[in-house]
């Protein structure tokens, strides 16, 4: 039993036999590995003295997936996920929040209104320089440079509160 390639091959019935009785039809390639180690493991755990390898072979494996699925069954019930159509039904409590378009719009203080169109558009309808262009029915580059112009406004704003 020096090559454990060999012996893997001689135990392979014996492992899916295991995984057959414990019934683990999910995550079987990762419970097959799990065994795999097992019965690396017993192999360097041995005691010739103590009674026949296939006996040893067979607990050890067994029991080692025996906890492997007990952490995996205490982890999904820990863990609970649900299904993708309660995502779609879940309102976005964040839709609404006057106070920080508030905020936001106190920051646009002196910009113009064609600006503000712009840090508003971005910034709360999370809008793109083409979906704001279209919306206001003006260039691509037009609104690039209300944008420009509002940055720079914003940093002289902020470099003077500083």
């Amino acid at each position: 039993m020096d090559n454990f390639d060999e012996l893997l091959e001689q135990y392979k019935p014996m492992i899916h036999r295991i995984l057959q009785s414990l019934s683990i039809y999910r995550n079987r390639e990762e419970f097959y590995q799990t065994a795999i180690i097992a019965l690396w493991e017993a192999q360097q755990g041995f005691n010739a003295e103590k009674g026949s390898f296939t006996n040893y072979a067979y607990s050890y494996i067994k029991g080692r997936l025996l906890l492997a699925l007990t952490k995996s069954s205490r982890y999904e019930a820990e863990n609970v996920y649900p299904k993708e159509e309660y995502w779609e039904l879940v309102e976005d409590d964040c839709s609404d929040s006057p106070l920080e378009v508030e905020q936001l719009l106190s920051y646009c203080e002196g910009l113009s209104e064609k600006e503000t169109k712009w840090v508003v558009g971005t910034f709360v309808e999370n809008l793109s320089i083409r979906e704001i262009a279209d919306r206001e029915e003006v260039s691509v580059s037009a609104v690039k440079q209300w944008k420009l112009s509002a940055l720079r406004k914003l940093r002289a704003n902020m470099e003077w509160c500083r």
